[in-house]
């Protein structure tokens, strides 16, 4: 989608002025994933419209591939809007009857994506229409890339579809996936989960179910063995939309790596910093090089460490 955003701390109804740019959790979530090194590869539809092509150009200058985006002459690329205020920023849908929309499960029968490892979706996909979430259903339940790992990320938006619909089914999709990012606070509002332990019992189908608490920290919880803990770092939050999405991208690249668990938290909640540290919905991550230094870092010293306001940054 396109985002349209006032500056910031400005509500919506008083701005005079808005910015463009892109947005959405699955581009988000890819282009996080390239800029920390993997291929990445999004799939989608755009209208045949500005907004469309912007968001391709984008994406694609991220360094993901874009040639598996449709582009659709007969609907429009989706919008929202930003809308700051003093209990946080909401945000206003404008993407009914979009190119998205459209989507099918047949947009993932290209031969080019044989071999995917990773197949990431969204909650926020199944919200969009009876098509897009037959798409999430029915590749949960027959697997077109046999070779790929589907991760899920909850992701209610209660713009799209109140707490009572939206429950079951997307209790219903993650149980089904390879592995499940859900935030602490969206579990309470769904399905009325108090810990990380109770959503880990709520699904049990998963190998993996992480489990955010914004700044307190993230949990992953596997099918054997003990749940994994790691704090989140003090970070100066200017916006936290996109931030979830980025803290899938870490913690997806330390799997796709080979890294343990607690490495991989610790690599979601440093490509979220940034991400939370900045305006638009997805920022790059930290230099390669200290990002390094920081997984490496003992216990009592990962709890010290400080990220400047860009990320890139710190002392410990």
């Amino acid at each position: 989608m396109v985002v349209l955003a006032p500056p910031a701390g400005t509500p919506l109804e008083h701005a005079d002025r808005l910015a463009v740019g892109v947005g959405g959790a699955e581009s988000n979530v890819a282009m996080g994933l390239a800029r920390l090194g993997h291929r990445a590869a999004w799939v989608s539809r755009v209208g045949d419209d500005p907004f469309g092509r912007r968001v391709v150009r984008e994406i694609g200058a991220a360094g993901v591939d874009v040639s598996l985006v449709t582009v659709d002459p007969a609907a429009p690329t989706g919008v929202y809007l930003k809308d700051p205020g003093p209990d946080g920023t909401r945000v206003h849908y404008y993407r009914s009857g979009s190119a998205a929309c459209r989507l099918t499960a047949a947009a993932l029968e290209d031969p080019r994506l044989a071999g995917v490892r990773l197949l990431h979706l969204s909650g926020i996909t199944a919200a969009l229409s009876d098509s897009c979430r037959d798409l999430v259903g029915q590749t949960l339940a027959t697997r077109p890339l046999p070779d790929a790992r589907i991760s899920f990320d909850v992701n209610h938006r209660p713009a799209l579809w109140p707490a009572d619909r939206a429950a079951p089914v997307l209790r219903d999709l993650a149980d089904r996936a390879d592995l499940v990012l859900v935030g602490l606070d969206e579990a309470r509002t769904l399905w009325g989960s108090a810990d990380p332990a109770a959503v880990r019992e709520l699904l049990p189908g998963p190998d993996l179910v992480v489990v955010k608490d914004g700044g307190v920290g993230a949990t992953a919880l596997p099918r054997t063995g003990p749940a994994v803990f790691v704090p989140a770092l003090p970070v100066a939050v200017l916006e936290p939309v996109g931030a979830g999405d980025a803290f899938a991208a870490g913690f997806l690249s330390g799997l796709l790596r080979g890294l343990d668990l607690p490495s991989c938290l610790r690599l979601g909640h440093l490509t979220a910093a940034p991400a939370l540290a900045a305006a638009g919905d997805n920022a790059p991550p930290p230099d390669p090089a200290w990002t390094a230094r920081a997984l490496a870092l003992p216990e009592a010293d990962w709890a010290l460490l400080e990220l400047s306001n860009h990320g890139g940054g710190s002392r410990a």
